[in-house]
């Protein structure tokens, strides 16, 4: 009797295990962190920083066990333009991260400015009208002569005539 296949699985299952020996040289224990940069500190911080990694401190040989760890260095790229912007908000940036993980687990903040890797955001491609609701954005927009004004009115119509959403005449 043959075994069942298994189920296809998303490809996130995977990715803690995949990076999590080069996660474990920066410091952080998984990727969450680094995926949900932009909702610990906000789009528009995260555009210009980049968690690097976390330097923990190391314990004395004879240190308590049961002691509680000392608060880490958070260490984040940032750009040049918002590094003294990024440097006033370290006590909300190191607030939020402790916050996100539920303890105190970050206690400073350094900053190494160099360029961030962005991500580009991928337009939407513009929908595809029939013939007939092509016509029906080209007789709405013909009187109009100013060239970027119509190229804006026709892509508007084109956004609206696609969605479905019809006005009452």
């Amino acid at each position: 009797m043959r075994q069942p296949r298994p189920l296809a699985r998303p490809l996130a299952e995977f990715l803690d295990a995949c990076l999590s020996p080069s996660l474990a040289a920066q410091g952080f224990a998984t990727s969450d962190i680094i995926m949900a940069w932009p909702d610990i500190v906000g789009e528009r911080l995260a555009a210009f920083t980049q968690p690097i990694k976390i330097e923990w401190k190391r314990k004395a040989p004879h240190a308590d066990p049961e002691a509680r760890a000392e608060p880490s260095t958070l260490v984040v790229r940032v750009e040049s333009a918002f590094a003294l912007e990024l440097q006033h908000m370290a006590p909300t940036v190191i607030d939020r991260v402790n916050t996100y993980y539920g303890w105190r687990c970050i206690g400073k903040l350094v900053l190494k400015q160099g360029p961030v890797r962005r991500v580009e955001k991928r337009k939407p491609s513009p929908p595809a009208l029939s013939p007939a609701d092509r016509e029906k954005v080209d007789s709405a927009i013909e009187g109009v002569e100013e060239d970027n004004l119509k190229a804006a009115l026709d892509r508007l119509g084109q956004a609206i005539v696609s969605s479905g959403s019809r006005t009452k005449a």
